[in-house]
């Protein structure tokens, strides 16, 4: 039996920086009305309207200027997402798309989705500090972001109060980006039409979480992703900072590590 193995260290993070002693509200970048966002409608897989981008996003060699923000916890280019049961990365010819949390997210029941893009000066100098601090090699200043907020969202015929918080920020220097992924409070995986329990919210086929460039090549499975133990995400890091995942995504570097060795024998 061959086994493949696909490794992205430098879309990971190349080593874990020492952790910063953030809560998990201080990781979410501020969002909400006051903020200038705009807010989704209230639907069961509903989406934004295509929102066309005034800088250009770089996603793996190719040059995006329009996005939508899914309610289903997934950013994605060229087409929306309505898909609630989420697949595991590559996908079959899919679209790409960045996935904070993939699931069967139900706004009617309870919570928003806000995004706005941004160069507000205070989150521009924000977001280069981040990717500073975690890729001291690359040399970074935003000049663009997209910040994209799951508030407190419900699940698809939830019979509990359970939600979900979290977060995808996108920026860029107009040609390195970098995607943020940040988990302030996950409390449910799987909505009933994936298999879970409305009462427990678990179960069944959980949330995933990650990227996928829609080339077959270029994408990664956070750890625990379709498992039950996405639920706990927000204990975990690429970055040191539990609660955050960040990647550089405008283009690949593959690298052979300890594991990848193992992993190949």
């Amino acid at each position: 039996m061959e086994t493949f193995c696909v490794f992205l260290l430098l879309a990971v993070g190349s080593t874990l920086t020492s952790p910063v002693q953030d809560s998990k509200d201080s990781l979410m970048y501020p969002y909400g009305p006051n903020q200038g966002d705009m807010e989704n409608p209230k639907e069961d897989d509903g989406t934004s309207p295509e929102i066309t981008l005034t800088e250009p996003f770089a996603f793996y060699g190719k040059q995006y200027h329009s996005l939508y923000v899914n309610n289903n916890g997934v950013v994605s280019f060229g087409v929306n997402v309505s898909q609630y049961t989420p697949d595991p990365f590559p996908l079959d010819g899919g679209s790409p798309f960045v996935a904070p949390f993939w699931g069967d997210v139900d706004t009617r029941i309870a919570g928003k989705v806000y995004w706005r893009q941004t160069r507000d000066q205070a989150v521009l100098r924000r977001c280069t500090a981040d990717i500073n601090q975690y890729f001291p090699e690359v040399p970074f200043v935003a000049v663009w972001a997209l910040i994209a907020t799951w508030d407190h969202v419900a699940f698809f015929r939830s019979a509990s109060k359970k939600v979900n918080t979290f977060q995808a920020v996108l920026t860029t220097d107009g040609n390195i980006a970098f995607i943020m992924l940040n988990y302030a409070d996950i409390q449910w995986t799987t909505g009933p039409a994936s298999g879970g329990d409305p009462k427990t919210g678990l179960g069944g086929i959980p949330a995933q979480a990650g990227f996928d460039s829609g080339d077959k090549i270029h994408y990664y499975n956070i750890p625990s992703s379709r498992t039950a133990d996405v639920v706990n995400i927000g204990g975990t890091t690429n970055v040191g900072v539990p609660g955050r995942w960040v990647f550089q995504v405008d283009e690949f570097v593959a690298a052979v590590t300890t594991e990848s060795i193992d992993c190949l024998l």
